[in-house]
């Protein structure tokens, strides 16, 4: 990780890319839009695509081995999270909340403990998560360029 602010999007699923893009180009902070297949980007010299193979956390990996104190993280991995804060990462999951030193432990506990509901009750009688709403998506974005404004000081 050289001194330069990155954003590292754990692309797959994420709702919030069109967002990402939006603020970066205010920033001028460059993007590595990380997935296990092709994705459309915008052809935008701050915007690149790394295609990692279809290996279980493969994108994980990539993100996880590259961060450092002047990364952004966008993910809904809680485990991911987990890793990247470890290494000093600011991690935030698509709906806008900030993963934190202090908040990690009680997620992968819980994301635990979901786990082995769902394995014993089924998913079916299991609710996963809330729909992604506009306030969401106006909460990420706020958290987003907040994040960025303080890796810059």
């Amino acid at each position: 990780m050289t001194g330069a602010i990155e954003i590292y999007v754990d692309a797959d699923a994420c709702p919030v890319k069109d967002e990402i893009y939006r603020v970066a180009y205010r920033h001028e902070v460059s993007v590595a839009v990380v997935s296990n297949s092709h994705l459309r980007i915008p052809d935008h010299p701050l915007i690149r695509r790394v295609v990692v193979s279809d290996a279980f956390d493969a994108a994980d990996d990539y993100i996880a081995e590259r961060v450092g104190s002047k990364s952004v993280v966008i993910t809904a991995d809680i485990l991911l999270a987990d890793r990247c804060i470890k290494s000093g990462a600011v991690v935030i999951a698509p709906n806008g909340k900030p993963f934190t030193p202090n908040s990690i432990g009680a997620a992968v506990a819980t994301r635990a403990i979901m786990a082995d509901l769902r394995a014993g009750m089924g998913s079916e009688n299991i609710g996963g998560p809330p729909p992604f709403t506009k306030n969401d998506r106006s909460k990420f974005l706020s958290v987003l360029d907040e994040a960025l404004v303080r890796l810059k000081r």
